[in-house]
């Protein structure tokens, strides 16, 4: 796959977006060799068909050197070896309409044939101006999208649960990394891909982080997970930040910088190890919750007007936390004895395959 242009340093938001191709990488529609060459060379097919129906129904217009008319077969010929710029000369138009025909037709429909046939080259020189339209429709549209950095075996997880997400597309997903395979495999997911360091204040303006709903820092650094935090806190002050470090001792200076919540992802993966070894059932459980795939999954839904008033624990569902006002309270705390209009609940529910395929 070709690879990103790196462009000098400056302000990539002052760059028109024609030169923000290479940074900023659009999705695009995958295309199988076998049906792209179908399809030029029936375009191609279809240019002489065109050619030879104008010069045989214009057959008195022309000249053969055999000085015995055009028949079909003739019109095929001279359409061919006009076509394919051959141009043997033993045809000719010799009126003026048959000439006028020829200039502004079949000179055009010569043009086309060539363009068809060379369309991997066209295809090359025009990738530029496709990019760059598809960067200008999208920068005018995005708004409530989630930014990814760095898409390692963190940011791809996180990818994995947000497509898991009914709501979440992924031309909804920005994923904003300096490493080129990195950025590959977020374009062959069908996400928008930004080349570039997240410290930057201009990259993250490029994955539009000031109109984005959601933040997700997972970079391998905790140090570069602050300074990113800060730069796109500063970008978006109302957007939800949630940041991965590896190191428990760094959550505060993560707070500090502006995120809603860190995730210690050492510490983490350190207590499931640890559980492993004397619950593993445990283990299997809490890997199913974090898979939104099928099995059991933690969702977040609004609560009824019939629950009003009643306890969480007498639900159908099995509930572990009532959200009121954005404010989380465990299924056992005083403040969840009775539910208010308004709250929200977090649920364990079970999802199937087949609810995720009608869900999409």
């Amino acid at each position: 796959m070709k690879a990103l242009k790196r462009l000098p340093l400056g302000s990539l938001t002052d760059r028109p977006d024609h030169e923000l191709v290479g940074v900023l990488r659009m999705p695009e529609l995958t295309v199988s060799p076998l049906r792209s060459i179908v399809k030029r060379i029936i375009g191609a097919l279809l240019a002489l068909l065109a050619t030879v129906i104008i010069v045989y129904v214009d057959r008195d217009g022309y000249r053969d050197a055999n000085g015995d008319g055009l028949s079909l077969l003739d019109s095929l010929y001279y359409a061919t070896v006009s076509l394919s710029t051959t141009g043997y000369g033993d045809i000719a138009p010799v009126t003026a309409s048959a000439r006028l025909v020829n200039v502004l037709v079949i000179t055009p429909l010569r043009v086309l044939f060539l363009i068809v046939l060379v369309g991997t080259t066209l295809e090359v020189l025009t990738e530029r101006s496709r990019q760059a339209f598809k960067i200008q429709k999208w920068r005018t549209k995005v708004r409530d999208h989630t930014v990814v950095v760095g898409f390692g075996t963190k940011g791809r997880s996180a990818v994995n649960a947000l497509l898991g997400d009914e709501n979440v597309a992924p031309g909804q997903i920005v994923v904003v990394d300096t490493d080129q395979q990195a950025l590959d495999a977020a374009s062959a997911l069908g996400l928008v891909a930004v080349h570039g360091s997240a410290t930057r204040s201009d990259v993250l303006r490029v994955a539009a982080v000031q109109h984005a709903r959601a933040v997700v820092v997972a970079p391998n650094r905790d140090d570069t997970a602050v300074l990113v935090t800060l730069t796109a806190r500063e970008l978006a002050p109302k957007a939800h930040i949630v940041a991965s470090v590896r190191e428990a001792e760094n959550v505060h200076l993560l707070k500090q910088s502006g995120a809603n919540q860190v995730v210690v992802s050492s510490e983490t993966a350190g207590r499931l190890l640890g559980m492993a070894t004397s619950t593993p059932l445990v283990v299997d459980i809490m890997e199913d919750l974090l898979t939104p795939e099928s099995g059991l999954a933690i969702a977040e839904r609004p609560v009824e007007p019939s629950e009003e008033g009643g306890s969480p624990r007498h639900l159908p569902d099995l509930v572990l936390g009532v959200v009121r006002d954005g404010v989380l309270y465990r299924v056992d705390a005083p403040q969840a004895d009775a539910i208010e209009p308004g709250d929200k609940l977090l649920y364990v529910k079970k999802v199937t395959q087949t609810d995720k395929i009608a869900q999409r």
